[in-house]
C-alpha cells in the first residue's frame, strides 16, 4: 500500500487502520480527515441495527467535514481495507486546501445523493450493480493485465453496503452471473461486462 504524498500546508497527523477497524464513531466533531491510502466507508446504523452505506472515500478524499461547522457527527467511518488516514485541524487549512476540500465535498455530496436515491427507489439489482462499479477502482479491487476488475468482497459485506441481506444479494449475484455481467468466486466478484453492469445500474 503506497500512501499518497501529503503536500498541504496544514500539518497532518498520520493514523493507520487495519481492515474493518472503526475510524470514527458518531459524536462530537473534531478533526478533518483525508484518506491517504486504502478505502474508508461512511455508513449509518439505525436503532434496529439496519445499516446503509452513505459513501466510500478513496485516496485523496476527505471526510469528517462536520469539523468545519461544529455539528455532531451522525455516522460511522470504517476502514474497508488497510488504510492510512491523515487528520487535520480545519482551522489551519489554507486557501488552496479549502478549495480542494470544497471540490471534493461537492463530488461526495453528488455521490451520496445518488446512493440514497438508489436505496430509496432503485431495485436491488441496480443497487448491487452500481455498488460494484463504484468499488471497481478502489483498494478492494485488483485488475488483470487485460484490465478486468475483481472485487474482493463477501456476499455479507455487499449486502450490508446496499441495505439488504445476504440471501437476497446472493440471488441477485446469481442473476448477474447468468446475464454475463459478473463471474463469482469465493469472496470475490469479477466484472465480466462493465457496460452491461452500467446499464443495469442505471443513471
Amino acid at each position: 500500500m503506497t500512501p499518497a504524498v501529503h503536500t498541504a500546508a496544514a500539518p497532518a497527523r498520520t493514523r493507520q487502520f487495519g481492515a474493518k477497524d472503526v475510524v470514527l464513531y458518531p459524536g462530537a466533531a473534531g478533526d478533518l480527515y483525508q484518506v491517504s491510502a486504502g478505502l474508508v466507508r461512511v455508513h449509518t446504523v439505525d436503532d434496529d441495527g439496519f445499516g446503509a452505506t452513505l459513501r466510500y472515500i478513496k485516496p485523496g478524499g476527505y471526510f469528517g467535514e462536520e469539523a468545519l461547522t461544529g455539528r455532531q457527527r451522525r455516522y460511522f467511518a470504517d476502514a474497508v481495507t488497510d488504510s492510512i488516514v491523515l487528520a487535520f485541524d480545519p482551522r489551519q487549512l489554507g486557501a488552496a486546501e479549502l478549495r480542494a476540500l470544497a471540490v471534493d465535498l461537492a463530488s461526495a455530496m453528488d455521490s451520496m445523493n445518488r446512493s440514497l436515491l438508489r436505496l430509496a427507489g432503485k431495485p436491488l439489482k441496480a443497487r448491487v450493480a452500481a455498488e460494484l462499479l463504484e468499488l471497481s477502482d478502489s483498494a478492494l479491487a485488483t485488475r488483470s493485465a487485460e484490465g478486468v476488475a475483481t472485487i474482493r468482497m463477501t456476499h455479507d459485506e455487499l449486502a450490508a453496503a446496499v441495505g439488504s441481506v445476504r440471501e437476497t444479494v446472493t440471488k441477485v449475484i446469481g442473476e448477474l452471473v447468468r446475464a454475463g455481467a459478473l463471474k463469482a468466486g469465493y469472496a470475490k466478484l469479477t466484472i465480466r461486462d462493465a457496460r452491461l453492469l452500467a446499464q443495469i445500474a442505471g443513471p
